[in-house]
């Protein structure tokens, strides 16, 4: 079974402003997770299937935050890991997951 990636607009303009390299890696990782997207590790401290992606651009680590709702996932946003998630709670409120 392949799921079905469902950007958010948030997520889309974030990836505009992302290197190409970064670009290239992200849509690789994106292609795996349509086969499978338990592959990458879970968030915690959530009642939701929230996952991330690791990947680097212009040297500062940053992850892709995205749900898993059968057969959907869904891409919420790409934080900096320097900020420790922070900013997470802000956008699953915004798209209304809490």
């Amino acid at each position: 079974m392949e799921y079905k990636l469902k950007p958010s607009h948030f997520f889309l303009k974030q990836l505009e402003e992302l290197s190409s390299e970064a670009a290239r890696i992200v849509e690789n990782r994106l292609r795996l997770v349509k086969i499978n997207p338990f592959r990458n590790k879970r968030i915690e401290g959530y009642n939701l299937f929230l996952f991330r992606i690791r990947f680097e651009d212009n040297r500062k680590e940053k992850r892709i935050i995205y749900l898993v709702d059968k057969p959907c996932v869904k891409l919420i946003c790409i934080l900096d890991r320097d900020k420790e998630y922070k900013d997470l709670k802000k956008y699953l409120k915004d798209l209304g997951y809490l």
